[in-house]
């Protein structure tokens, strides 16, 4: 997008979850939720949004659905091309931006997005962008972070060490149920949520904040921040620590998330 008064913030997510990788396996049974959950059908045409490593739109195209997928990052989608590759499956991955979708107007029976459309810094326009793209009658379906859940604490305890640019709403807010029937307001009918949980092992608060340092771009970007601040570093990592503790049972962090699906009405 010409001008893009956010594309400085876009460059450090798309290099920061470059490092996303080894977080795949755990999101892989999400995947599958989300693609029930959706209601995929043999033979639709799908969208798969900020793909990172194309575990929703793998999935999809299992289920027999004919799919396109976006990312921002080129990392995450070698990786994407590369799990395509070994599932025997074909899928049309494409460098790109939920803000600029470059598909036409009613491409799509389903537009699907992961953890992943979220981040866009002005969710207005990755809104009208995945709905622009969606068929009247067709599906829009997401899962994000709500913000009083582990993950949405984690992104408000960095944004307290790292806050966002001016203008860019919290990402936890995308997991309120109310601020999305806000943002996609009279634009859609038979709006759903539905909560999950996904579990991720950890021998202990340090092992999964070490995890997160190693593969989080938010995680990774206050490390990263706070090198030549020792004593500001090592309070967030204790923070850090204690929320994790209190979201982990039995060496299980319980990461919870909302999933919301509606159809677009017609014009």
């Amino acid at each position: 997008m010409q001008n893009d008064p956010f594309s400085q913030f876009k460059a450090a997510q798309r290099e920061g979850w470059a490092l996303f990788v080894p977080l795949e396996a755990y999101t892989t049974p999400a995947a599958a939720r989300l693609v029930d959950f959706a209601r995929v059908q043999r033979g639709e045409k799908l969208l798969d949004v900020g793909c990172g490593t194309g575990v929703v739109a793998v999935t999809a195209a299992r289920a027999g659905a004919r799919v396109d997928a976006l990312d921002l990052s080129p990392v995450l989608l070698e990786r994407a091309r590369w799990n395509a590759g070994t599932a025997g499956i074909a899928i049309e991955f494409t460098e790109g931006d939920v803000e600029a979708l470059p598909y036409p107007d009613a491409s799509f029976d389903v537009v699907l997005s992961q953890y992943g459309h979220m981040f866009a810094p002005r969710p207005e326009i990755a809104v009208a962008e995945m709905l622009r793209v969606l068929k009247p009658s067709g599906r829009i379906a997401f899962s994000t972070w709500p913000p009083e859940l582990f993950i949405g604490c984690m992104f408000n305890l960095v944004g307290q060490y790292l806050p966002l640019p001016a203008g860019v709403p919290p990402v936890a807010l995308w997991g309120d149920p109310n601020v999305v029937r806000e943002r996609l307001a009279d634009k859609v009918a038979d709006m759903t949520f539905e909560r999950e949980a996904m579990y991720i092992p950890a021998l202990s608060p340090q092992h999964a904040r070490e995890a997160f340092e190693a593969t989080a771009a938010p995680v990774v970007k206050v490390v990263q921040t706070l090198k030549d601040d020792p004593e500001r570093l090592a309070r967030f990592r204790a923070e850090l620590e204690a929320l994790i503790a209190t979201f982990t049972k039995g060496n299980l962090v319980r990461q919870q998330y909302l999933m919301t699906r509606a159809t677009k009405l017609a014009s």
